[in-house]
């Protein structure tokens, strides 16, 4: 049964289209598509997509039911989610590459969830941009596999509770206008952020041309706000999703062991006895 710790030849955490060229037999590519604003990503996968690749719904195959307390993409349960895989194809002997549209914020959820329970997974650099040789159209079936279930591994998440207690380093990876309150969805019961935590939108993760920067500059930017050598490090962001951005690019960036807020700030907003912070400043 896979555990925590990758296998000597798991990928990176980000690799580029020649990799995927390199290492195409065996992969499966998962498209992860998914727009705040509402938009199809199954429409947009249908669209055209890379070769091969497979579509995987954030609100359904990489979250459980939304849930007052536990937010709106809480994690899945650990056999539904293998069941949800493994009918599109993902086997206990699959390497997956996932992608987006945007840079990776979303697809980044199912290698997170992946990395973490020892599976071989990567994101696609640049996403959709990232890939040069073309694309196909309509859905792409592929023979149902099985992979075992494994639960999420406590070490790796943590409670609201737990991000109350004030002793970790709390990173919050969602826009700088969500982040001080000026911007306010919809979706939001409250606007604001968890007093204390610190703006680390996962967007500045990526250089202009929209692929991740370097480790070197990842680590000088995460150190930037606050992470040192063997620092707790806890990570949320509105649902628990772009979150997984950021704890990508830590470990890209040679940092391990941080953790995720599943239930980020749709959890935390909700519950009114919550203090909320404002303004540009941890609070």
């Amino acid at each position: 049964m896979p555990d925590e710790n990758l296998h000597e030849t798991a990928p990176p955490p980000v690799v580029d289209a020649a990799w995927v060229r390199e290492h195409r037999e065996g992969l499966v590519l998962v498209d992860v598509r998914w727009f705040l604003d509402g938009r199809s990503g199954y429409d947009a996968y249908l669209a055209g997509h890379l070769p091969g690749a497979v579509w995987a719904d954030v609100d359904t195959v990489l979250s459980g039911p939304p849930d007052d307390r536990e937010g709106r993409h809480p994690l899945p349960d650990p056999a539904v989610f293998a069941e949800a895989l493994g009918a599109l194809g993902i086997g206990d002997g699959s390497t997956v590459v996932a992608y987006d549209a945007d840079g990776g914020a979303y697809a980044a959820r199912l290698v997170w969830l992946l990395r973490r329970t020892g599976r071989p997974a990567a994101l696609l650099d640049g996403g959709t941009a990232g890939w040069p040789d073309g694309t196909e159209t309509g859905p792409v079936t592929l023979p149902a596999a099985r992979l075992t279930p494994v639960d999420w591994p406590a070490g790796v998440l943590r409670s609201a509770d737990e991000v109350a207690a004030g002793k970790a380093v709390v990173l919050d990876a969602r826009a700088a206008g969500r982040y001080s309150g000026e911007t306010v969805l919809p979706s939001d019961i409250r606007s604001g952020h968890i007093p204390g935590a610190r703006s680390a939108p996962w967007s500045e993760n990526l250089t202009a041309d929209g692929t991740f920067a370097t480790p070197g500059q990842l680590r000088s930017r995460y150190e930037a706000l606050g992470v040192r050598e063997g620092s707790e490090v806890v990570v949320y962001c509105g649902s628990g999703v772009t979150a997984c951005h950021d704890l990508l690019a830590l470990e890209r960036a040679g940092i391990t062991g941080a953790a995720l807020y599943p239930g980020s700030w749709s959890a935390w907003s909700a519950e009114l006895s919550r203090p909320v912070a404002t303004g540009q400043e941890p609070g």
